[in-house]
């Protein structure tokens, strides 16, 4: 079998292994680096647990339901600002109309009364009607938002059990990796102590059993750190998915309220406008 390209030189493991170890000195000097390595994926391996948690705090999980609100909040001014332009819309368009067609001595005096009578007669009636629609919109919205956040920290709640069970099951593979690092670390001051010369037997296998020990361990704790950076992944898209899902389900509501109340918005914008026409119909007679 061929070697794998990323192996390493041969050399390597003839300068690192303690396995291979000849003197006490060597011994001792080759353990340092396993303790450091075993402690290193260890706390990368904790730092990982942390991150994996922290959307589950309490300030995270505020913040995503107040994320929620602003963006409901945003989309509700978009439909008010529109409900409101529209009846603004017919009104202007009723003024353009006059303008062009008013004679040159109709401006002025003449003008001011037609503001009077639309002032009067025909705005208060276009509040009413935008305010309405407004309340009526921003009441389903309202009760949607309180469904899609109920929806949304129950999942997050569900989530979190879940990274809570995940995390108590690997915590005590990143302990596993620093007691065994301070193991490591008392074998390589044993063999300081031993002077110098060969590493007797003792010591030898001692040496062979912690380096197998290493071996298993770190493999262990990189599998598990690898195979939690895609639970981690996945967990922050589910966490994203449920608050676009929480998000889409307040602005179909809204859109839906706005279409059922569309035809009896439009009815009475054409009724508004049609007044508007009279009167200066009846002005100009």
């Amino acid at each position: 079998m061929g070697a794998m390209p990323h192996d390493l030189p041969a050399w390597v493991a003839e300068l690192t292994d303690p396995r291979r170890a000849a003197t006490l000195d060597e011994l001792a000097d080759r353990l340092v680096p396993l303790a450091e390595h075993a402690i290193d994926v260890s706390r990368r391996l904790q730092a990982q647990l942390n991150e994996l948690n922290d959307p589950f705090k309490r300030e995270a999980l505020y913040g995503r339901v107040e994320r929620l609100k602003a963006r409901v909040g945003e989309a509700l001014d978009e439909i008010t600002a529109e409900i409101a332009a529209s009846g603004e819309e017919r009104i202007e368009r009723v003024w353009a109309d006059w303008a062009e067609r008013a004679g040159p001595g109709e401006h002025g005096a003449r003008e001011r009364e037609l503001r009077r009578l639309l002032d009067r007669d025909i705005v208060p009636v276009l509040s009413e009607q935008q305010r309405d629609v407004a309340e009526r919109v921003a009441e389903r919205t309202s009760r949607a938002l309180e469904e899609a956040t109920q929806t949304l920290l129950t999942r997050v709640e569900e989530l979190a059990k879940a990274v809570t069970d995940l995390i108590h099951d690997v915590l005590p593979l990143a302990r596993e990796g620093l007691t065994l690092a301070s193991r490591i670390s008392a074998l390589s001051g044993h063999a300081r102590k031993a002077g110098r010369g060969p590493v007797p037997d003792e010591l030898k296998d001692a040496g062979a059993e912690t380096s197998r020990a290493f071996d298993e361990a770190v493999a262990r704790l990189e599998l598990e750190w690898s195979a939690l950076g895609a639970r981690s992944a996945t967990v922050r898209a589910a966490l994203r998915g449920a608050e676009e899902s929480a998000f889409s389900h307040v602005t179909e509501e809204m859109t839906r309220c706005v279409e059922e109340l569309a035809p009896r918005h439009v009815k009475a914008l054409n009724e508004a406008e049609a007044k508007a026409r009279t009167l200066f119909e009846e002005s100009r007679g």
